[in-house]
């Protein structure tokens, strides 16, 4: 990792919306989640480390912390992390997108390295 990569936690959740959805909806949600994730690990200038999922513990929506997912990426410049977030804009679900049913948030930092 280079000195100017930045290290992001982008934070999602789940709102009602989706927990009001019908069956079908909500598949059609999952299914634009997985294009979306798919699209955040081949966004330039990402790489992505990892996920954690809270969906066993964490019931209900998710407004604000605790999320209901995580993800750990890379990333080299601001505009790559404002890519990843832009997903929730532009991924379709039916007639709607993604962010009628989701939320990202990113926290943006650098590796934290501790110096003996």
């Amino acid at each position: 990792m280079s000195q100017n990569t930045l290290r992001v936690l982008f934070c999602i959740g789940v709102n009602q919306n989706f927990f009001d959805a019908t069956p079908a909806e909500a598949k059609q949600v999952w299914g634009a989640f997985g294009v979306m994730m798919k699209g955040m690990e081949e966004t330039p200038g990402i790489r992505v480390i990892g996920n954690m999922d809270d969906d066993q513990l964490m019931v209900g929506p998710s407004t604000t912390a605790p999320w209901t997912t995580y993800v750990l990426a890379d990333a080299d410049t601001l505009e790559s992390v404002a890519a990843v977030c832009n997903l929730f804009r532009t991924t379709p679900v039916g007639e709607s997108k993604l962010w009628k049913y989701c939320k990202i948030e990113a926290r943006v930092g650098r590796e934290l390295i501790i110096q003996n």
